[in-house]
């Protein structure tokens, strides 16, 4: 069996830490052995309902272990999931399931009319009223994998764009084995870790923690959702020894009174990517937790990292083996150290990268991939981030569109032009802006435009800050110069939904 796909990666594991505990989603707590006959079991249900390999599997579920199920299962038959954010809804999820075609649906109950809103025509399960994935009885059984190719898609990760709507991302086997060995060798895990993640699993971080348990035989604790307020009470509970966390939740978790929690767990180190460098001190003060950061994104891998004996706060890291990384201008030309520039960044291992987008040709394994990301390198090979060379909008740990807000924003009666931007958070990452101009003659009610993004876009999306204005400010070619809006940020009549 190949050890760079993921059947690959689970049946070496559970052949050499069988009996270890590798993972507990609420109530359900499995061995490695339990974990790879559940991905047996899946494959065979899935199967037995006429999934094929290449066929896809889109499931709109939360953090549960149906979901975890599908995801070895569809990896086991050389199916390929889809795993959707489960804030999706309306246009945005139209357009995930029309981009991605899934022959096969999981939906949670609760979130079942969504889809039938959107008039999706595949085979739907209701996971939670119909038979979850394990639960078939009679299929055939799938003892041996099917014989995928490293560079075979494994899953399909939507992200979003930035000038368009979000794109799906092919992620190959190999790619997930590549991020395991990475990250636990970045974090130093091995089989005595147990690693606690409460971030979404329709991500590739929180997805990824598997791949890392996996290769060192450590433990991995998946829980619902984040809560600043039990977080540290939840990771004790779990028994962690390594957290995750995304930059904005670090201001939150230390904006709670303090308490016994705060040091009462094992966690001693975690992975905060995007987290302000002026927190790490706090963080290490009052949780005993050291943080490490790195770059890696759902197309690339860990190309750029640290590790708890060696980190710098707010830096990024240093390039690791294996991967290449360069600062460039507009021209793509190298610059000097110090420069800020765009990331551009390359791997000579096997199918490291994803291979490319949904309905677009696989890039060349060997080229340089734009990261869209502005960072500087200092003379000693440390990165840091600076910001995003177009218009993403990073909130809560989700990257936006803006022409996702923009195309909702621009459907509201009232509004004839509208660009949306990110302006500074107190919790780091951004806030959603937007200026709007209103139609001739109509009068525009802030209220209004946020209720109307409230009914079309996830929670995440939805603007804080709506500014009225006559017109946007425009190059001389007719694009939108968002900088100038940038700069003039939030003004004392800018209406706020939080204020």
């Amino acid at each position: 069996m190949n050890r760079l796909t993921i059947p690959g990666l689970l049946d070496a594991a559970a052949a050499r830490h069988g009996d270890r505990v590798f993972l507990t989603v609420g109530d359900t707590r499995r061995t490695y052995a339990q974990t790879r006959e559940a991905a047996v079991t899946t494959a065979g249900a899935l199967a037995a309902r006429g999934c094929r390999p290449g066929d896809r599997v889109a499931a709109l579920l939360s953090n549960r272990v149906e979901l975890i199920d599908l995801v070895l299962g569809c990896a086991w038959l050389g199916a390929v999931v889809v795993p959707l954010n489960t804030a999706l809804h309306g246009r945005l999820l139209r357009h995930a399931l029309d981009a991605s075609q899934p022959r096969f649906l999981y939906v949670e109950e609760e979130l079942s009319g969504r889809v039938a809103e959107v008039g999706y025509a595949g085979q739907v399960r209701v996971v939670g009223a119909d038979e979850p994935p394990t639960a078939v009885r009679g299929g055939k059984r799938t003892r041996d994998p099917h014989p995928s190719r490293p560079g075979d898609t494994a899953a399909v990760l939507f992200t979003s764009g930035t000038t368009g709507p979000s794109r799906g991302v092919r992620c190959p086997h190999a790619q997930f084995v590549w991020w395991g060995r990475n990250v636990a060798d970045s974090l130093r895990l091995t089989a005595d870790d147990t690693l606690y993640t409460c971030l979404p699993l329709f991500h590739t971080n929180a997805l990824n923690t598997l791949a890392q348990a996996m290769t060192v035989g450590a433990s991995v604790v998946v829980d619902r959702r984040f809560s600043a307020s039990r977080y540290w009470a939840r990771a004790d509970a779990a028994g962690a020894t390594c957290v995750y966390l995304l930059g904005a939740m670090v201001p939150m978790l230390l904006a709670q009174p303090s308490g016994p929690a705060d040091r009462a767990h094992r966690a001693w180190r975690g992975l905060g990517p995007g987290t302000p460098g002026e927190l790490w001190g706090d963080v290490r003060e009052r949780f005993g937790v050291v943080l490490v950061d790195g770059f890696g994104s759902t197309e690339t891998n860990l190309v750029i990292g640290s590790v708890p004996e060696d980190c710098r706060p707010g830096s990024m890291g240093r390039v690791r083996d294996g991967f290449e990384a360069r600062v460039v201008d507009a021209d793509l030309t190298r610059v000097p150290d110090g420069t800020p520039g765009e990331l551009v960044v390359r791997t000579d291992l096997h199918h490291a990268f994803s291979t490319g987008y949904l309905g677009d040709a696989a890039p060349d394994p060997g080229a340089w991939r734009r990261t869209g990301d502005r960072v500087v390198r200092d003379a000693e090979g440390w990165f840091r981030f600076v910001d995003r060379v177009k218009d993403c909008i990073r909130r809560r740990g989700e990257n936006i569109s803006s022409y996702e807000v923009e195309t909702a924003v621009r459907e509201h009666p009232d509004v004839a032009e509208v660009a949306a931007f990110p302006v500074p958070s107190a919790l780091a990452e951004d806030e959603v802006m937007v200026a709007v101009v209103p139609r001739s003659g109509r009068t525009l009610d802030p209220a209004q435009v946020a209720r109307h993004c409230v009914r079309e876009l996830p929670a995440f999306a939805v603007p804080r800050y709506v500014d009225v204005v006559a017109a946007l400010p425009l190059t001389e070619t007719g694009k939108v110069r968002k900088s100038v809006l940038r700069e003039r940020g939030v003004t004392a009549r800018t209406w706020d939904r939080c204020g």
